[in-house]
């Protein structure tokens, strides 16, 4: 109320100052004696990141200033750095360049936290999310509106559902996959393990495949409306963004065992051939490319495609012609599938080396064939290297026992062998046991995509693969070439530089797994950046396992803290006193704040104020851990906050480093925060 008489005003708020003062220096005490014997006898499940100081020697540690992120605008929801469709239009059009990779600079970062949309719940969980997500997850009708007569995906209620419909599975894809299976027995015995799936819609056919054993890459451009890697990935199924243009995929060669291309609209036999080229080079010996599409079956779906069947004569000509040359073979046809192999014969490529006149011929030595970040696309055959005896299809071990069978390329792997490679094994089933216990998520439902961050071998993908879960492997661009031993085991994976962005939208995994990439990259990539993309791709209420030596521990765990995660720190198996595990988890909701200063709350002028860490303890009720007081304002607590429902407990860290005075100023700080929110007052 104001008053009309300022002195009466001022006399009036005098005799209440005595009162509030000595009221908030008892309720002060009160605070550092319960917050001190609440946090000693109760260990706080989720804001152990606090006790950083008391668990763990400072003095040892990297020390880092405490940070915080502000949330993006609403218009980032679905940002994708790397690839970003605001910035197209600065690059060129010709072979669809614009929509490869080109990360903002240093100084175009954002350091913002990407909200997810309005509507968002956690994802449905595997299998049912194979057939239905939520409508407000990917909230895009594109496909569904102009495409509803493929059932592709239909819009029911608040949620797609996917029927497994597509442009060339018009009775459902489990009868185009069965027909395929038909022409290529392999896929049924083990044989084929991986694929990759290029243009792959909403993934439906690498989704079926999941069911008969086979492991497979969706991929697919970042796009203004059709999200198809989005869809993907909510759906549980692996996918990444990428295009063939005029860089390779960042796949070693000789990786995948199986290709497919469903009326993809790849130009295959423009620009030289040299986006077949690229599929032939990551394809294993052996391997198969499908394609159904046009130009096969143009003798009875010519007429339907808006050309002359002259035309498509020839364009299937070409094609034969083109795979012919880089030592493909007519495998079998039928109806709209065709399948070609890719030779495993030597003679085929000796006869590119001894004829000069040969096209496409055959690469020279000075471009590595696993050569793929940022490598351009050259017209030219990778040929399988003769030194390689039990890298074709034929010769790998089938699935299951491909999984822990030794691959030959470990042996091109600096200090690799078969010893170095069962001891992996070993060492990772016992981790993943630990990993288990201390995170009672994985290994059910909740856990669906999984990223090992910087793998060596993908032990850990191995020692999980009974779990219903997939892993994403990742080996760094600038670490021992270790991918191909993950695609001879019949595992997935890319190559990636953590100094950028990752190629997936952001919300799309649900565990993230590090061992040691900070310690191995600090000297390259900024942990900030690097925490800000994990937090992009991560789901909320998503996980993720760090490992890391000790001196990066508490860092890591600041900068987490900044993002709003909710971290404990836990013993690795062995117990090591130089590497630590920290456990942290995304929360799901927070307040969109544009800025600290502005207020928040009911018209009590409430400011933010930082706290190490804050629990909401409803009256009479158990714990609600994860308050933050800079950050989560979850709506159901801060109203039972404000109706008396609830009280507050402040437990700080302490270590010699911090003041007295300080602390004590945080603590009335907080505790008059708490008077002003409960009464209703402005005091700040």
């Amino acid at each position: 109320m104001k008053y009309k008489d300022e002195k009466y005003e001022k006399a009036d708020k005098g005799s209440r100052v005595l009162p509030k003062t000595v009221l908030l220096i008892v309720l002060c005490g009160l605070s550092f004696y319960l917050g001190g014997l609440y946090c000693g006898k109760n260990k706080m499940e989720v804001n152990d990141v606090a006790k950083v100081g008391s668990s763990f020697d400072v003095e040892d540690s990297l020390q880092v200033k405490s940070v915080s992120f502000s949330e993006c605008s609403s218009d980032y929801q679905d940002y994708t750095p790397c690839t970003d469709p605001r910035k197209w239009k600065k690059y060129g059009t010709h072979r669809l360049t614009f929509m490869e990779r080109h990360c903002p600079p240093v100084f175009d970062r954002k350091q913002c936290l990407v909200p997810p949309p309005n509507g968002y719940k956690p994802p449905i969980r595997w299998p049912k999310s194979k057939n239905e997500c939520w409508y407000r997850n990917v909230p895009y009708d594109w496909i569904n509106t102009q495409k509803s007569n493929q059932n592709w995906l239909r819009k029911e209620g608040e949620k797609f559902i996917f029927p497994g419909g597509g442009t060339m599975f018009p009775h459902g894809v489990s009868a185009y996959v069965d027909l395929m299976t038909d022409l290529i027995p392999e896929m049924k015995d083990g044989t084929i393990r991986t694929a990759i799936d290029t243009g792959c819609g909403v993934a439906s056919w690498g989704g079926d495949l999941l069911d008969r054993g086979i492991l497979t890459v969706s991929l697919a451009p970042r796009d203004n409306h059709e999200a198809q890697v989005q869809f993907a990935l909510e759906r549980g199924i692996p996918a990444i963004l990428g295009i063939i243009s005029t860089q390779r995929l960042p796949f070693p060669s000789n990786s995948f065992d199986m290709a497919h291309c469903s009326r993809c609209l790849i130009p295959w036999t423009e620009f030289g051939g040299v986006y077949l080229l690229e599929i032939h080079r990551i394809l294993r010996p052996g391997g198969f490319w499908v394609l159904s599409g046009p130009p096969v079956n143009y003798e009875n779906r010519w007429k339907g495609w808006d050309t002359t069947i002259e035309e498509q004569r020839s364009n299937y000509e070409k094609l034969q012609d083109l795979l012919s040359s880089m030592c493909f073979k007519l495998y079998a046809k039928k109806d709209d599938i065709a399948v070609w192999q890719k030779s495993s014969d030597n003679l085929c490529y000796n006869k590119l080396s001894n004829d000069a006149d040969a096209y496409p011929p055959k690469c020279d030595d000075s471009l590595e064939p696993d050569s793929a970040w940022y490598t351009p696309l050259r017209p030219c055959v990778v040929v399988p290297s003769p030194k390689l005896k039990k890298t074709d299809l034929e010769s790998t071990a089938k699935w299951p026992e491909r999984l822990h069978t030794t691959p030959e390329r470990i042996s091109y792997v600096p200090g690799g062998n078969g010893g170095l490679f069962k001891r992996d094994n070993s060492k990772w089933k016992t981790r993943a046991k630990h990993y288990k216990k201390l995170l009672s998520a994985l290994g059910s439902d909740k856990i669906r995509n999984v990223m090992d961050m910087n793998t060596a071998y993908g032990g850990l993908a191995a020692a999980l693969i009974d779990d219903p879960l997939w892993v994403m492997n990742v080996v760094s661009s600038y670490a021992a070439n270790t991918l191909p031993v993950v695609f001879d085991r019949g595992l997935i994976g890319t190559y990636h530089d953590w100094c950028e962005a990752f190629s997936t939208y952001p919300r799309t995994y649900d565990l993230l797994h590090v061992d040691g990439l900070f310690t191995s990259e600090s000297q390259r990539c900024e942990m900030k950046y690097v925490m800000l993309e994990m937090d992009r791709i991560l789901r909320p209420n998503g996980y993720a396992i760090i490992r890391e030596s000790s001196y990066f521990a508490d860092t890591i765990a600041s900068v987490a803290k900044g993002l709003r995660w909710s971290c404990r720190k836990e013993q690795t198996e062995s117990e090591s006193e130089n590497e630590k595990l920290l456990i942290c988890q995304k929360k799901l909701g927070f307040l969109r704040i544009k800025s600290q200063q502005q207020p928040i709350g009911r018209s009590s002028g409430f400011r933010l104020f930082p706290s190490s860490a804050t629990v909401v303890m409803p009256v009479g009720s158990e714990v609600l851990s994860g308050f933050h007081l800079s950050g989560y304002l979850s709506s159901e607590i801060w109203s039972k906050f404000l109706s008396g429902q609830a009280a507050t407990i402040f437990c700080f860290s302490h270590s010699k480093k911090r003041s007295i005075g300080g602390f004590l100023y945080v603590q009335i700080s907080l505790w008059a925060l708490s008077l002003t929110a409960l009464s209703g007052q402005t005091l700040f």
